[in-house]
C-alpha cells in the first residue's frame, strides 16, 4: 500500500487550501491508498497528530468546498528542527511515526521556513538510508521564495490589497478640500515588498491611485518622508500612501523598532513587525499638521477568500496535484515550482525543481530595476508583473448571506 501525509506550515493564505486539494485529488487519482493530513503541521506530526483525509474529502462537495476555504484547515506550526547533529532524536522521531503509518511519501506546503524543514528531512533520509521521500508545494502571500516565478497565494492577497486601496482612496476623498487628509496604509511585506507594490493596482482609468509606494528594498528616510509627503499635500488635499510593514533606515532599523526595539520573536529568529503606520502618521501630525489615519490591513490581506483570484486559486490546486505526481514517482528533496511562459497571454508552466538547497532561507526580493525610485513608486514592468495574478473571481458557496467554510472535526 502506498502512503503519503500532507501538511501547511507557516502564515497561511486565502487559497492553501486549495493546494491541499490539489494534492488529495491527484494523489488518489495517482493510487496512494491512504491520504493523512498532519495536525499543525511537523510540530503536530512529533506529537503523532495525524488524520485520514477520506474522512472529509470522499465528499466531492467538500474538495470543493476546502478549495474556498481560507487559513490552514490542517492548522499550522512555526517550528524548527535545527542540525542533525544537535536534535537527532527529533529526526528519528520523525521517521518513527512516519514508519508506524507505513507511510511512503511527504508533502509540506509552505514558504522558506518550511522548505527547509523539506530540505532537513530529505538531507536527514538520505544520510540514513531512510525509505521516505519529501516535496515542497510553494505557499507565501510574501512572495518571496526563489525559483518559482510567484508562489500561490500572492495573487490573491493582492487583489484584496488593490481592491481596499480602491476602496481607501475613495473614503478619503471625501473630506474635499476643507481638511487636508493623509492616509497611511501599513501591507506585510518583512524584507521583500511584493505585496506592498500591488497597491499600484489600484489605480483607475482616470489615473488616480495611491500617491506613494514605499518598499523595503529601498532605506527610508523618516526626514525625506515628511518633505515628500508635504510635496503631495501641495498638489492635492487627499493623499493615500502605501508602506511595506518592513522599511527600515539606512543602518538597518526598522521603522516600527523606533518606538518599540524590543519586538518578539518566532522560532526563526523573525522579528515580530507591526505599528510602522501609526509612527508614521504621528510623525506627520506633528510636524504637518494634517489629519492622518493610519490603516493596518493585517491579517485580512491573507484571509479574504470571498475576494480570491480565480488564477491563483487554480495555480495552487495545480501546484498540490504536481507535488503528489513527484511524490508518487518517489521524486525527494524537490519543490514545485512556477514558470512563466508569457504575459500577454498569460500562460505559466508547472515544474520541478530539483536542489531544494538553493530555495530554502532564501528571500527573493523585487528588482531595482523594477522601482521607480525616483517618485516613490513602482515601475510598468513590475505592475505587467503583477496584474494577470489577480484575474478572475471565485464562485462562493453562501448559506444565509455568508461564505460557508469547512473545518477539522474537534
Amino acid at each position: 500500500m502506498k502512503k503519503l501525509i500532507v501538511g501547511q506550515s507557516g502564515g497561511p493564505t486565502s487559497v492553501i487550501n486549495a493546494s491541499l486539494a490539489g494534492v488529495y485529488y491527484e494523489a488518489k487519482k495517482k493510487g496512494f491508498d491512504k491520504v493523512y493530513g498532519m495536525v499543525n503541521g511537523i510540530e503536530g506530526l512529533l506529537d503523532d497528530h495525524i488524520i485520514d483525509l477520506d474522512d472529509y474529502f470522499k465528499d466531492k462537495n467538500n474538495l470543493e468546498l476546502l478549495k474556498r476555504t481560507p487559513s490552514s484547515f490542517l492548522e499550522t506550526c512555526r517550528f524548527k528542527l535545527g542540525s542533525f547533529k544537535d536534535h537527532e532524536d527529533t529526526y528519528e522521531k520523525v521517521f518513527k511515526i512516519l514508519d508506524k503509518h507505513s507511510i511512503d511519501s511527504f508533502i509540506y506546503i509552505g514558504g522558506n521556513d518550511s522548505m527547509d524543514t523539506v530540505e532537513s528531512l530529505s538531507d536527514y533520509a538520505k544520510l540514513k538510508n531512510k525509505k521516505q521521500n519529501f516535496i515542497g508545494v510553494p505557499k507565501t502571500i510574501d512572495n518571496d521564495l526563489p525559483i518559482t516565478d510567484h508562489c500561490p497565494g500572492f495573487g490573491s492577497a493582492c487583489k484584496y490589497i488593490a481592491t481596499t486601496l480602491r476602496e481607501v482612496i475613495q473614503d478619503n476623498n471625501c473630506y474635499g478640500s476643507t481638511k487636508p487628509t493623509v492616509a497611511i496604509v501599513e501591507i506585510m511585506g518583512r524584507h521583500a515588498g511584493w505585496l506592498t507594490s500591488a497597491a499600484s493596482l489600484a489605480k483607475d482609468e482616470t489615473g488616480e491611485g495611491v500617491d506613494a509606494i514605499y518598499l523595503p528594498e529601498i532605506p527610508f528616510n523618516l526626514d525625506t518622508f515628511v518633505v515628500e509627503t508635504r510635496k503631495l499635500l501641495e498638489k492635492k488635499s487627499s493623499i493615500v500612501i502605501a508602506v511595506s510593514e518592513g522599511i527600515k533606515t539606512e543602518d538597518d532599523q526598522f521603522i516600527c523598532e523606533l518606538t518599540d526595539s524590543n519586538l518578539l520573536v518566532d522560532s526563526f529568529g523573525h522579528k515580530e513587525l507591526s505599528g510602522c503606520a501609526e509612527i508614521l502618521c504621528k510623525t506627520l501630525k506633528k510636524e504637518l499638521g494634517v489629519k492622518t489615519r493610519a490603516i493596518t490591513l493585517s491579517t485580512l490581506q491573507r484571509a479574504a477568500a470571498h475576494l480570491s483570484s480565480k488564477t491563483d486559486l487554480d495555480e495552487a490546486f495545480n501546484c498540490g496535484k504536481k507535488g503528489a505526481d513527484l511524490a508518487f514517482a518517489g521524486d525527494s528533496g524537490k519543490m514545485v515550482a512556477m514558470n512563466r511562459i508569457s504575459n500577454k497571454p498569460y500562460k505559466i508552466k508547472y515544474e520541478v525543481f530539483d536542489d531544494i538547497h538553493k530555495i530554502a532561507n532564501i528571500e527573493k526580493k523585487i528588482p531595482i530595476e523594477w522601482i521607480d525610485v525616483d517618485n516613490n513608486y513602482v515601475k510598468k514592468e513590475l505592475i505587467d508583473y503583477l496584474r494577470p495574478l489577480i484575474q478572475g473571481e471565485v464562485k462562493q458557496i453562501y448559506k444565509d448571506g455568508i461564505p460557508q467554510h469547512i473545518s477539522l472535526k474537534k
